[in-house]
């Protein structure tokens, strides 16, 4: 898809679309915000249906973006991602209906009390607005993000990687079209349809205060360009540098078991593992036999000096692995003393998305998961379980690792804020 740079006529119309944009955005959001809950739920299996009805044709837009990522020499992991087949197109649609299916968080009261005085206080789930969702050449992410906006009452403004964008566009309208047939207004799912990146930079100013919070879901350095530049807040992770400790009281099995599982599974989500740490106390039973495990998968290991020593195909790690987010079959290896140890290390080197333990010591797991400071912490799990789908919120737009109430998987609960609802009887204040 043509990257060309807008000129000064070609950029004023974009900021003027753009911005024309928000302010239907803006206005479908009031009444998503009111909606009510079967009628969303409904209207998003309407779209899942218009989705398998445009399988043609969503596929056509899909060969051609394909067809130019090749021919630009993009890698193979991208057109992957990219890649959309009868059976993907099928998921896509699932995720939609299992979006419909949960329950609807707008107006669900989250806590009630009566104060003295009679008057009764409720926290009400209510939409954040409008959501403005930037991502890479993702084609599913389109229904994923539109439909889970909509299901918690907000409007979106989707903007796709060039490389994806025939195939957005397609997805988009067929979901769209579902949706107006069950009277969802049009604009409640926007997609920007040019490639041009000046649209990202005009998105990140809010577009004069329509959009509410970015949501940013790609590689770092789009992550890292959004969080720099954004005048809105944003729900985001930079980095998923993710530690595996075993402690001594872990089950050897059991560590080998969850470590590969963790490294491996897949090694290009921000949910895998990048460094081991083993306890000092057992590392004389347990580090030889994790780390041949690793190589023994094609993981390649950089280690420390202990870590070096258990295998001669191990090599040497720099300070700069530590902190590293390979997403590739390399891993970082250390032995730590003890798990005060285990957790400054993450504290210094980790980037608070997803962090586990392995340990049958229920005493230490509880500290781990008490001062560990990530948005995710698991006991004896893989930390390919931080996933919105695992989570049981259907999908997510991202891993938020921030410290604002979105955090962890982004799902429908975590795209709403709340307001307090309060109710006297004439009641007045001394």
């Amino acid at each position: 898809m043509n990257r060309h740079v807008p000129n000064p006529a070609e950029k004023a119309k974009l900021t003027a679309d753009l911005r024309a944009m928000g302010r239907k955005a803006r206005a479908a959001a009031r009444g998503l915000g009111l909606m009510p809950g079967v009628q969303k739920a409904q209207a998003l299996r309407s779209a899942a249906k218009a989705v398998r009805a445009a399988e043609a044709a969503i596929l056509e837009a899909n060969a051609l973006d394909c067809s130019e990522a090749k021919a630009e020499g993009q890698t193979g992991a991208f057109v992957d991602r990219l890649m959309l087949d009868p059976k993907r197109i099928e998921a896509i649609a699932a995720s939609i209906e299992d979006i419909a299916d949960l329950p609807d968080p707008v107006g669900a009261v989250t806590e009630a009390w009566t104060r003295p005085n009679g008057l009764k206080i409720a926290r009400v789930r209510t939409p954040l607005g409008v959501i403005g969702v930037i991502f890479e050449s993702r084609p599913n992410v389109t229904a994923d993000a539109g439909a889970l906006c909509l299901k918690a009452g907000n409007a979106v403004i989707l903007r796709t990687g060039s490389g994806a964008l025939r195939s957005a566009l397609a997805i988009h309208a067929a979901m769209v079209a579902g949706l107006v047939a069950e009277g969802v207004p049009e604009a409640a799912i926007q997609l920007v349809p040019v490639p041009d990146r000046e649209a990202v930079g005009q998105m990140l100013t809010g577009l004069d205060g329509a959009i509410d919070v970015i949501i940013p879901r790609g590689g770092k350095s789009l992550v890292a360009r959004v969080q720099s530049e954004a005048r809105v807040p944003v729900f985001a992770h930079l980095d998923g540098n993710n530690h595996v400790y075993v402690h001594e009281k872990a089950d050897l099995a059991m560590a080998i078991s969850v470590l590969l599982n963790a490294k491996l599974r897949r090694t290009g989500v921000c949910g895998a593992a990048e460094t081991l740490l083993v306890d000092k106390a057992c590392a004389a039973t347990h580090l030889g036999p994790l780390v041949k495990a690793l190589l023994d998968a094609g993981c390649a290991v950089r280690g420390d000096a202990a870590v070096q020593a258990v295998d001669a195909r191990v090599k040497p790690a720099t300070d700069e692995d530590w902190g590293t987010e390979y997403l590739d079959t390399i891993i970082a290896a250390k032995v730590v003393e003890g798990i005060d140890e285990a957790i400054a290390h993450i504290e210094q080197h980790g980037s608070h998305h997803t962090d586990a333990i392995i340990t049958a010591d229920e005493a230490a797991a509880a500290r781990f998961l008490a001062e560990v400071d990530s948005a995710i912490v698991l006991h004896n799990a893989s930390t390919q379980f931080a996933d919105g789908g695992e989570f049981g919120f259907g999908a997510e737009i991202g891993i938020a690792t921030g410290r604002m109430h979105a955090r962890g998987p982004v799902g429908v609960e975590q795209l709403t804020s709340f307001k307090y609802q309060v109710r006297g009887q004439g009641t007045v204040r001394a």
